[in-house]
């Protein structure tokens, strides 16, 4: 059941003056609400104590009114149990990378679960703690933004010949999205409403591969077991050029990853959201440079049909950018709230 109002309608593609507003990293380095709170606890305190996750995830709801709230952890803890160290100092590193040795014998779905069910737990908490109008989602990492970090290629621009890496296929399909599937029931399980697949690295990837077969394997074993529970993110372009996406790859919807032809894109939608796209490094301009690139999206927004803007989650994007002065982050929400709701 889908708590927000408004977030359900967009999830239906149903038409409102006023879109549901949230944002990738809502909690997190900008805020004041998780520098307090990092002042006495490490990030990794933050994640898997359910209890601080759940205070980190409400910080910003409270405070600037989000309309929905995220799970607080990180995409990268399912390597933790391939037997990866993983350490945040202050960024993730790995004592290694990983090598078949990993995926030689590897746990149970049960023993996974409960390697992760400080997330569930997590969950659990927040979805008690917050008002019943408001909506909380899950995530997890796309399987190839996961082997990029744990294979040491993250900042890789381009990886090619993948389907010629029998160690990388084998990872990412018969281990990686398993366990990321499994993941996702127990999100779901747990109170998240819709689960976010943050597959930022994919952009990696040939379009051919990516198009041909990655995004075919995501769609059989992520997005139609679990259909219109699931949305998609990543930088790769391909995505763009997918006519009705949400509906040819059984989606609840997706984040538009590019700064233009949002609205074209969304007068197109029939099925499904899709979220976007102010520029993270606007909001985090000085206020009245903030304010120059704000009007231009808001005239570009209102310039739309009720009827064209159907499926809208307004958000950046990508995350929410360190340094982001929370005075912007709480003007856009209580502007576009105020400029919507006035049609």
């Amino acid at each position: 059941m889908i708590k927000n109002n408004k977030f359900e309608k967009a999830i239906n593609c149903q038409e409102q003056n006023i879109p549901p507003i949230w944002f990738m990293r809502q909690a997190g380095r900008y805020h004041n609400h998780y520098q307090n709170l990092r002042k006495s606890y490490t990030f990794e305190d933050l994640c898997k104590n359910p209890e601080l996750a759940m205070l980190t995830a409400m910080g910003p709801v409270e405070e600037f009114d989000f309309d929905v709230a995220i799970l607080f952890s990180d995409i990268l803890f399912p390597l933790e149990s391939l037997g990866l160290d993983l350490k945040y100092i202050p960024g993730p590193t790995f004592n290694e990378k990983i090598q078949p040795k990993h995926i030689k014998n590897l746990k149970s779905n049960l023993e996974i679960a409960k390697d992760l069910q400080f997330q569930s737990d997590a969950l659990r908490l927040t979805r008690k703690e917050l008002s019943q109008d408001k909506s909380l989602v899950g995530f997890v990492g796309g399987p190839w933004t996961l082997l990029s970090f744990g294979a040491g290629i993250k900042n890789e621009p381009f990886v090619s010949s993948v389907d010629k890496n029998k160690f990388f296929e084998k990872a990412l399909y018969d281990v990686l999205i398993p366990i990321l599937k499994e993941s996702i029931k127990s999100q779901l399980n747990s109170g998240a409403e819709i689960v976010y697949v943050f597959d930022t690295n994919a952009v990696q990837l040939e379009k051919n591969y990516f198009t041909d077969k990655y995004l075919p394997k995501l769609k059989k074993e992520l997005f139609i077991p679990f259909k219109k529970r699931v949305a998609y993110f990543t930088k790769h372009g391909a995505v763009n050029q997918i006519d009705d996406i949400n509906n040819q790859l059984s989606l609840a919807g997706h984040v538009y990853n590019s700064p233009i032809d949002l609205t074209k894109r969304l007068a197109n939608t029939r099925t499904g959201f899709i979220q976007g796209n102010f520029a993270p490094e606007s909001l985090r301009k000085e206020h009245s440079d903030f304010l120059s690139d704000y009007s231009l999206f808001k005239k570009q927004m209102l310039s739309m049909t009720k009827k064209e803007r159907a499926g809208w989650i307004c958000s950046l994007n990508h995350g929410i950018l360190p340094k982001t002065p929370e005075r912007n982050v709480k003007y856009f929400i209580e502007d576009i709230r105020s400029s919507f709701g006035s049609l």
